[in-house]
């Protein structure tokens, strides 16, 4: 597929915006007011407190809060640390809470030449560990970030405590068959310019049953402006930034975790799995597939009503199932 074509191909859809747009705020499809109050003081302190750590991987944007033994967040796709917010600040009174930004998405700054992929990001997260001289770390995962976080514990398992896994790719279904389309626009060059940007722009519309809001959240109001422009605008800043976005996406296929399974079913590491059984994205029958395989699994919760980037609307349960595996294992 060409950039040409498929630009024609979409061109419709792009004409029909506004039209989208009129119909999601008829629908009021805002962002919940309180929420949005919540996050704007979110977005401000994580501007502050944003530090950058150097490694050959690039210049790795994070958010780093609190005392104690250390847990490292990994965010899904298209989103960043901010996803996190609220977990962190229920977890960071006891817990030294590392929220990195993924090569390729937030703010990250990523070496000239240096590879976005799943398995690249792992290294790098092994880099970003040693350089903070952090040896051990609870890891909580999200997505794409389940990905990187499986490849991680089976590549340095000596620097992981334990592994809360919520919905993400697991072996028999990465990348998802609901990531298609998404791939088909990366390859033609156009993702960031057909979805992300235009989510940017009407914030409504990715509020809507047709964007981010209404395709991976149970609650889309939940998905403020402050959230969005969080999320999206460090990825349409630029061409290069754009470009750097399709290369993540392509990243994703083909499947990155293949020939994993020998691998987690030696994993010694205690995992629990907390999984929206509302996702269109991922398969529900993953979790369980991870129970069979991983010798030292700590049991499901499944939440009904959850979809895909559930932690950010439920940050009560990602804490309590938190400190529920620490206190087990």
């Amino acid at each position: 597929m060409n950039r040409r074509s498929f630009l024609a191909g979409t061109a419709g859809g792009l004409v029909a915006g506004s039209l989208v747009a009129r119909i999601a705020r008829s629908k009021g499809l805002a962002g919940d007011t309180n929420a949005t109050d919540s996050d704007a003081e979110a977005a401000k302190r994580y501007d502050k407190e944003r530090k950058f750590a150097p490694t050959a991987f690039g210049r790795i944007a994070y958010i780093d809060r609190g005392t104690g033994p250390a847990v490292l967040f990994l965010h899904g796709f298209p989103l960043s640390s901010f996803q996190w917010r609220g977990a962190i600040d229920r977890l960071s009174a006891s817990r030294r809470c590392i929220a990195p930004d993924s090569m390729g998405l937030g703010h990250t700054e990523v070496a000239a030449g240096q590879a976005v992929t799943p398995s690249a990001q792992a290294d790098m997260l092994s880099a970003f560990l040693d350089k903070l001289s952090v040896d051990k770390v609870d890891v909580i995962a999200n997505d794409s970030g389940g990905a990187i976080a499986q490849l991680f514990v089976t590549r340095y398992p000596q620097k992981v405590r334990t592994l809360l896994l919520t919905n993400c790719d697991v072996e028999p279904d990465s990348p998802p068959a609901a990531l298609k389309p998404v791939l088909d626009m990366a390859e033609a060059g156009v993702y960031p310019d057909l979805w992300l940007e235009p989510w940017l722009n009407h914030k409504d519309v990715a509020r809507s049953a047709y964007g981010l809001g209404g395709m991976c959240y149970s609650n889309p109001a939940r998905l403020t402006d402050v959230a969005l422009e969080q999320y999206l605008a460090p990825l349409v800043a630029s061409p290069e930034r754009k470009a750097l976005v399709n290369r993540y996406t392509l990243g994703l296929s083909p499947n990155p975790l293949a020939g994993l399974a020998p691998l987690l079913k030696k994993c010694t590491v205690p995992t629990r799995v907390v999984w929206g059984m509302s996702d269109r994205i991922f398969s529900t029958h993953s979790p369980d597939y991870l129970a069979g395989l991983l010798p030292r699994f700590a049991g499901i919760r499944r939440i009904e009503e959850a979809k895909l980037f559930f932690p950010e609307e439920y940050p009560d349960i990602i804490a309590s199932e938190a400190r529920s595996l620490w206190q087990r294992a």
